[in-house]
Parts: structure tokens; C-alpha cells; sequence
């Protein structure tokens, strides 16, 4: 019985993942050989065997010698997968994987609690309310049931971070995780529309029109769309986003396979964004969807590219499922620029290389200087309206460089954020202050202007931080001092009002922002040096 179970599923499984073509074509030596090797070992093997187990660890193991981003999710695992793109819950608000018996933080969701207290892309979860998670072939289901709980409700979590020798614990506050794709939007300067999006989910697009519907009421006239950190989403609303901006009849994106016939995606015209000044900010967290819509807007000089380069991913993956309610999610295609660009990264080294890949160039200095960066001729291209040389082979290459501020980066920065010392020492202010905040500020303006962290609040949050073991030298305290107060003022806004006056508090000390703003106020220099022909 259990040799005549493995065989189905295998069979079924081929006819699954190949459906646009018959499948007689694809019944092999191979796939027999592979399909009666399993027949032997449940008919014959001298212990028992779980079927189902087996057929897991296989797809597990193919598809892990296939791609990066070719995965096998469980039946109890597929509809949480996509609910940080389609819907609430309550946790500690991170996009991870499970790799290896690791658990990966792909990124912390803005806003969320994770974000608050510091946790980052690549991090690895190796303990969680001192139970060890690493190394015990934890599941999907098994990290989402122990981070996943009541708001209000604390989870401890132990991270390994690439660089640091110990251990880093973080307690996180659970909250209801939002749902918002666009973390922010204001108006810069009476007439510069600013917004951040977080992901391509399914109300990006809607999102950004309504925001910047009525930014262009308050008299926007130039844009600026910060996309760093954005770790991709929905191909089609990348797409979608991209059309705002470029002309009719031009090209968004094109995918291709060894499988999959040439697709391309081109320009409806109706874009309400056709014109007018862009720039969009993007940096090594900037992936997938985002670097289709910086690719586009790059390749047809359609507006200017700041920051450092985007993560390099630009493979297509198609859901596909399995008769037990599983899916595979299987890389289909490559997706190129309008010129003709790879963006996805080199993964011939094997996936622990592609996994340390950015560790790789901040070593090498990629982060802090742009001549650290050096590539082949053989990845020239040329953009399609001024003909300006651009290059492929791994991410978007911005147009100009903004290196990592580590102006401010000391131990005790990390650790009084890390370890939720900052988030509690305003939650604390605010609680005992709320009243007189909201008497004193009536909007957010008058707060703008006139809250200053004073010395004396300054010196609290200090001993705030040394009651929770958190100290620091008097250099480094001077040395984080101005971001830290900062912070303090941000936080304060983002709890009185929304996330939207926290960047606009944060983005005042933000170099890429700032580089931003310059090339607006001196747009018809920087065209000339930046969009022309080199």
C-alpha cells in the first residue's frame, strides 16, 4: 500500500508541475527510474517508512539544487504564506524563510514590531522564548505558531547576526501588522510628493494614486518614491506602477524561459504620471518588483535612479499545486529590463554563497564607496531614449551613489534600539505625557516645529537605558547622540500620528532623501549631467 502511494504522488506530481504540456513527453527513464527507486524502498526497506515525508524531503531537495527562490511550501503552510500582501494578523511583523533548519529574516515589515526594535534582513533566528529553534528542522507552521500571537503579548527572541560574535536578544511587543503597502506620503517643500512603499502588495497601486491624488492637490509637482528596503511583491503591480510614468507602446519588463515563450509588457499610455521630475531611491534591500519599475524608469531616462545597488533578484515564480493542497513555487522565467538587462544575480556558487551575498560587498566596500564596483564590458548596455550606458549582471545600478551613513552607527545605537530600550522609553513618555501632547500640539506641524528632545529628556532615556543593562561610553554617546534624539522625536510622532510624520522626521538627517531634494531644486543640472548621453 505504501509503494502504490509513493507511486501516485510521484506521478501526480509530474502531472502537476508540467500542465501546459502533455505529459507523455516528460515520462522519462529518469522520472520511472526516480519513481521506482521510491517503490523499492517502501516495498522492501527494512524499517517503515513515511510516504509522505519521503515525497516532501525529495521536492525539498530538487528544488533546492534548482534556483534560490524555487520552494516547497506544505499544505498547512500555503495560506499564510501571502498574508503579509493580502491580509492582518498579529505577531511580530517579519518576512522570513526557512533554510537549512534556519530561520532567515528576509526583512522586518515596516512599522511592525520587529522593525521597531531593530531586527534586520539576514538575521537568523536561533531562539525563541529560550527554546533553541535552530538546527531542530523547525517548519513554516512551527516559527509562524510561536511568533504569531495576541497583541500585547512579548516574545524573546536570540538572533545570530553575520559580524557579531554573540548572540543578539530582542524582546518584541506582538501587534496587529499592517496591511498598508505605502509606509509614507507628504509633501516636501509646498511641491515634491514623497512615498515610501513598503512592497508590492495588492492595493499598491490604488494605494500610491489615492496618496498622490492628493499630494498633487496640495501642489506636487515632482516626485520622489523611495522603494529601499522593498523586497518586491506582486510582478503585476510593479508593472502596474511602472505604467504611470512611461509613454504608450514602451516596454515595462520582458520575461523569458527555457519552457515559457518571450512575454512582454508594455505601456498603456494612461498613466497619470507621465511627466514631471522623478527620482526613485533604492538600495541593497530594493528586490524583485522594485527593480522592475527602477529598471523601467532607468532604461527610458524616464527619471533618476539614487542610492546604492538593489538586491539582484529577476526570477519568475509560478504557484503550482500539488494534489494534497501544497504548492511548489517554481522559477519559470527570467525577467529583463526594457534594454535587455538581467538584474537577477549570479547563484552558480551554491545557495550559501547567494545567501551571503551582500555580507560579500559591504566587505568589499560596495556600501561605502562606488568605486568598489567594477563591471565588464560585456554587461554594457545602453538606455533606449538618451543612449546612456547602464549595466546588468546583478541588481539595479543607481545613477548616482549614496553610500551607507555610518555617521551615527556605534554599539550602544544598536543595542538601545536592539533591545527595545528606545520603543519602551517613548511608550513610557507617551503614556505619561499623552494629554499635555496632544493639548500642546494640535497638529503635527506646531509638533514639527517646536517639540525638541531637551537635554533633560535625553539624559532620562541614558538611565532609562543603563536600568536595562544597556551603557555606553561618553564617546559613544555623544557620537549617536543627534540620531538618537531624532529617534526620540520621530517615535514620539509615529505613535501621535502615523508613519508619514515619522519619515518626514527621520528623512531630515536621511542622506539619500536629502540628495533627492538637491537634484529637484537643480533639476535642469543634473538632467544634463545624469539623463544625457555620456
Amino acid at each position: 500500500m505504501i509503494k502504490k502511494n509513493v507511486n501516485t504522488v510521484i506521478v501526480l506530481l509530474f502531472i502537476l508541475i508540467l500542465p501546459v504540456k502533455s505529459f507523455s513527453q516528460y515520462l522519462t527513464e529518469d522520472i520511472f527510474k526516480f519513481s521506482r527507486a521510491l517503490g523499492y524502498i517502501s516495498s522492501y526497506y527494512v524499517d517503515s517508512v513515511d510516504s509522505k515525508q519521503i515525497v516532501d524531503d525529495a521536492i525539498i531537495n530538487i528544488l533546492k539544487e534548482l534556483d534560490p527562490h524555487s520552494t516547497y511550501i506544505p499544505a498547512d503552510e500555503v495560506k499564510a504564506m501571502n498574508e503579509p500582501l493580502e491580509g492582518n494578523f498579529e505577531g511580530i511583523g517579519i518576512q522570513f524563510n526557512v533554510l537549512k533548519d534556519t530561520i532567515y529574516v528576509i526583512s522586518p515589515i515596516s512599522g511592525g514590531p520587529s522593525e521597531k526594535v531593530g531586527l534586520r534582513a539576514g538575521d537568523r533566528i536561533v531562539k525563541i522564548n529560550d527554546e533553541v529553534v535552530a538546527g531542530i528542522e523547525i517548519s513554516t507552521k512551527g516559527v509562524r505558531d510561536r511568533l504569531l500571537g495576541e497583541k500585547g503579548t512579548k516574545v524573546n527572541v536570540g538572533i545570530k547576526r553575520k559580524g557579531v560574535k554573540d548572540l543578539l536578544y530582542f524582546s518584541i511587543t506582538r501587534d496587529k501588522i499592517p496591511i498598508y503597502s505605502v509606509d509614507a506620503a507628504y509633501l516636501v517643500n509646498n511641491d515634491i510628493a514623497y512615498i515610501r512603499i513598503n512592497r508590492f502588495a495588492l492595493t499598491t497601486v490604488d494605494e500610491f494614486n489615492e496618496k498622490l491624488s492628493i499630494l498633487k492637490q496640495e501642489g506636487a509637482k515632482s516626485i520622489i518614491i523611495d522603494l529601499r528596503g522593498n523586497g518586491g511583491g506582486y510582478l503585476d503591480k510593479a508593472i502596474d506602477l511602472a505604467d504611470e510614468f512611461l509613454e504608450k507602446g514602451q516596454s515595462i519588463v520582458f520575461t523569458k524561459g527555457l519552457q515559457m515563450p518571450k512575454t512582454q509588457n508594455f505601456a498603456t499610455g494612461e498613466g497619470a504620471c507621465k511627466d514631471g521630475k522623478l527620482i526613485v531611491l533604492i538600495d541593497e534591500g530594493s528586490a524583485s518588483a522594485s527593480e522592475i519599475v527602477s529598471g523601467a524608469i532607468q532604461d527610458w531616462d524616464r527619471g533618476i535612479i539614487i542610492g546604492r545597488r538593489s538586491f539582484g533578484k529577476g526570477l519568475v515564480q509560478k504557484p503550482m499545486f500539488l494534489p494534497d493542497g501544497s504548492m511548489i513555487r517554481l522559477t519559470i522565467a527570467r525577467y529583463y529590463t526594457p534594454t535587455g538587462r538581467l538584474i537577477q544575480k549570479p547563484y552558480d556558487e551554491g545557495s550559501e554563497e547567494y545567501a551571503k551575498e551582500l555580507l560579500t560587498r559591504y566587505e568589499h566596500g560596495e556600501f561605502l564607496n562606488q568605486d568598489s564596483i567594477d563591471f565588464p564590458d560585456s554587461l554594457r548596455y545602453f538606455t533606449l531614449k538618451n543612449k546612456r550606458v547602464v549595466y546588468g549582471g546583478g541588481g539595479i545600478m543607481p545613477d548616482i551613489f549614496v553610500p551607507l551613513d555610518t555617521t551615527s552607527v556605534t554599539n550602544y545605537y544598536g543595542n538601545i534600539i536592539r533591545q527595545g530600550v528606545l520603543n519602551s522609553f517613548v511608550l513610557d513618555y507617551i503614556d505619561n505625557n499623552r494629554k499635555k501632547l496632544q493639548s500642546t500640539y494640535s497638529d503635527f506641524d506646531r509638533f514639527n516645529s517646536d517639540f525638541v528632545v531637551s537635554e533633560k529628556m535625553f539624559d532620562e532615556l541614558i538611565k532609562y537605558a543603563e536600568k536595562n543593562k544597556v551603557t555606553a561610553s561618553d564617546e559613544e554617546i555623544e557620537k549617536s547622540k543627534k540620531d538618537l534624539r531624532l529617534l526620540v522625536k520621530a517615535l514620539v510622532a509615529r505613535d501621535l500620528w502615523d508613519m508619514s510624520e515619522y519619515f518626514q522626521i527621520v528623512n531630515i538627517r536621511d542622506k539619500g532623501f536629502n540628495k533627492a531634494i538637491e537634484i529637484i531644486k537643480d533639476w535642469d543640472f543634473y538632467e544634463n549631467e545624469v539623463l544625457k548621453s555620456e
